[in-house]
């Protein structure tokens, strides 16, 4: 479990095809400090296992295996060398819980179709799949790459949000561009609400007997 707030941002070092997926090493600082093999963490909003790690000058390199359906349904596939990722370590019980409960399940790739200033903030506009509109409320929370934002507003075809000058600077938006992909994962107690409901709704209810004196 993740909250979307985002530690560091680290950057690709290597992406591998192998027999079973893709093997992806990741350079990293903070995060990397007490980081053990079969530990989770987030990149990009993407739940991966730590399988190997070696050290480097400042921090280390961490080596995560995806399966090819990990690699097919996320952006990370359109991931180049050197670039930055958003990540995040497993929630430690007891520890500070920021932004919203976040499972690093991808529900869908989205992409970036108005990314402006405005005054010292930015809008970012994102186009999202039908299957994660559905969740997708004014005020409610949305992840977009691994961080916990607030939706400001609802668009056509997806949603608006404000990005506040600190998140532009600690995650990998402040590189993002018009047309670029994005992970999203709509709010896990949302979905939840929604398969409940939709269970109950499809479902006759239970037969009423007449009683007698």
């Amino acid at each position: 479990m993740f909250t979307g707030i985002v530690e560091e941002t680290g950057s690709i070092e290597s992406i591998t095809p192998t027999a079973t997926g893709i093997r992806f090493v990741v350079a990293a600082k903070r995060v990397a400090k007490d980081l053990k093999l079969g530990d989770s963490l987030a990149i990009n909003g993407v739940c991966l296992t730590l399988v190997k790690r070696a050290k480097k000058s400042a921090g280390a390199r961490l080596h995560f295996d995806l399966l090819n359906e990990t690699w097919t349904r996320t952006n990370l596939q359109f991931l180049k060398l050197g670039e930055p990722v958003n990540l995040e370590r497993a929630l430690a019980a007891g520890g500070r819980f920021g932004g919203h409960f976040v499972s690093g399940h991808v529900d869908g790739v989205g992409k970036i179709v108005k990314w402006e200033r405005s005054g010292a903030d930015h809008v970012l506009d994102v186009e999202a799949p039908a299957a994660v509109r559905r969740y997708v409320v004014q005020k409610g929370s949305i992840c977009v790459d691994g961080i916990s934002l607030t939706v400001s507003g609802i668009t056509k075809k997806g949603f608006r949000l404000w990005i506040i000058p600190h998140t532009f600077e600690v995650t990998n938006l402040r590189g993002r561009k018009v047309g670029d992909a994005v992970n999203l994962e709509a709010d896990l107690l949302g979905k939840y609400v929604d398969q409940l409901l939709e269970r109950r709704l499809s479902s006759p209810g239970p037969k009423r007997t007449r009683r007698t004196q």
